[in-house]
C-alpha cells in the first residue's frame, strides 16, 4: 500500500510538472495517462481496474480534501496509488477547471478494443461519429451509461475521450461501461452490423419518426444509435451506412434538440422497448 507523502510536495516536483502536461492532448497520448478531476471522478478511478492494472496510479490532494474525502483518499491507498498532499496552489496549476475541488488523480487509459465489444454481443451502443464537443462526449458516454448500454464507440474523427472536458462532464460514467476509442465509422457499422445489431442514425431530418417506431415494436432488439457532429448533424455517406435514420419528433415549437438531449430520448426509448418484456426498470430501482 502506497504511503501518504508526509509533506506538502512542491509545485516544482517533477511529478507535479508530469501531472500537468497531461492537460495537453499529446502528453497524453505519449504517456497513456489521463486527469480525473473531484471526488466523483476520483472515487470512480480508485475503484476500476483495467486489464489486470489498477486505473488510478497517483492522486494529488489539499489536506483538507485529503481529510473531508478519508474515505476516496484510502480506497486511492488500497488501489496502490502514490497520494500526494498538495496546496491549493499546486491542485489549480494541475487543475483544468476554474474552481478545483481539491483532488486530482492520474489514470491509465482505460478504452477497450473495438473487438472485444462485439465480442461481448453488446445490446445497446451509442455510436458518436464525427462528435467534437468534449462536453457533449462526456455527457453523451454518462446518458448511455445511466440507459444501461453496454458500451460507447467513438469513432476516429470524433473528440478525444480522455480530454479534461469529457471526463468531468461523463461525472464517473467513463470508468463504468467499455469505451472504444479511433474506430473507422465504417468499421464501426459494419461491426456491429456482424455481431447483429442493428444501426440507427439519429437525426432531426431522418425519414422515420421515433415514435412511430416504438409504436410499431421495432426497437426491442439490439441496437446501436448513431450521434453525430453538434452543428451538422451526420454526412450523408454515415448515414447512408446505417439502417434507418430516425428523428426525435418535436411536438412543442422549439426548433431542435441539442446532442446529448437527442441521445438520451434515444438511449431511453431503446432500453425501455428493450426490457419491455420484464416491465421497464426504474432508473433509481435495483438493476
Amino acid at each position: 500500500m502506497a504511503p501518504v507523502s508526509p509533506e506538502l510536495i512542491s509545485p516544482r516536483s517533477s511529478r507535479v510538472a508530469a501531472a500537468r502536461r497531461l492537460g495537453k492532448r499529446n502528453f497524453r497520448g505519449k504517456e497513456r495517462l489521463f486527469l480525473a478531476e473531484g471526488p466523483q471522478a476520483v472515487r470512480e478511478a480508485a475503484a476500476h481496474r483495467g486489464g489486470g492494472l489498477a486505473t488510478l496510479v497517483e492522486l494529488f490532494a489539499t489536506p483538507e480534501a485529503a481529510e473531508r474525502y478519508a474515505d476516496i483518499t484510502g480506497a486511492a491507498r488500497a488501489a496502490g496509488a502514490r497520494v500526494h498532499l498538495a496546496s491549493e496552489q499546486v491542485i489549480a496549476d494541475i487543475s483544468t477547471t476554474v474552481t478545483p475541488q481539491g483532488l486530482v488523480g492520474v489514470c491509465r487509459f482505460l478504452d477497450t478494443p473495438f473487438e472485444e465489444i462485439l465480442a461481448a454481443r453488446p445490446r445497446l451502443v451509442a455510436v458518436l461519429a464525427h462528435v467534437r464537443d468534449p462536453g457533449n462526449a462526456g455527457t453523451v458516454l454518462r446518458c448511455a451509461d445511466a440507459a444501461g448500454a453496454e458500451a460507447v464507440v467513438l469513432t476516429d474523427a470524433s473528440v478525444d475521450l480522455y480530454n479534461p472536458k469529457a471526463v468531468r462532464a461523463s461525472v464517473g460514467s467513463l470508468f463504468h461501461l467499455p469505451v472504444a476509442v479511433g474506430v473507422p465509422v465504417g468499421r464501426a457499422v459494419t461491426g456491429l452490423r456482424d455481431a447483429g445489431v442493428r444501426l440507427l442514425a439519429a437525426d432531426g431530418a431522418g425519414d422515420r419518426d421515433l415514435d412511430d417506431e416504438l409504436d410499431k415494436g421495432t426497437m426491442g432488439g439490439p441496437t446501436a444509435w448513431v450521434f453525430g457532429n453538434e452543428a451538422w448533424g451526420l454526412p450523408e455517406e454515415t448515414r447512408a451506412l446505417t439502417d434507418a435514420v430516425v428523428r426525435v419528433p418535436i411536438h412543442g415549437r422549439a426548433e431542435s434538440l441539442n446532442l446529448a438531449t437527442a441521445a438520451a430520448v434515444c438511449l431511453y426509448a431503446s432500453a425501455r422497448a428493450q426490457r419491455a418484456a420484464g416491465g421497464c426498470r426504474s432508473v433509481t430501482g435495483n438493476q
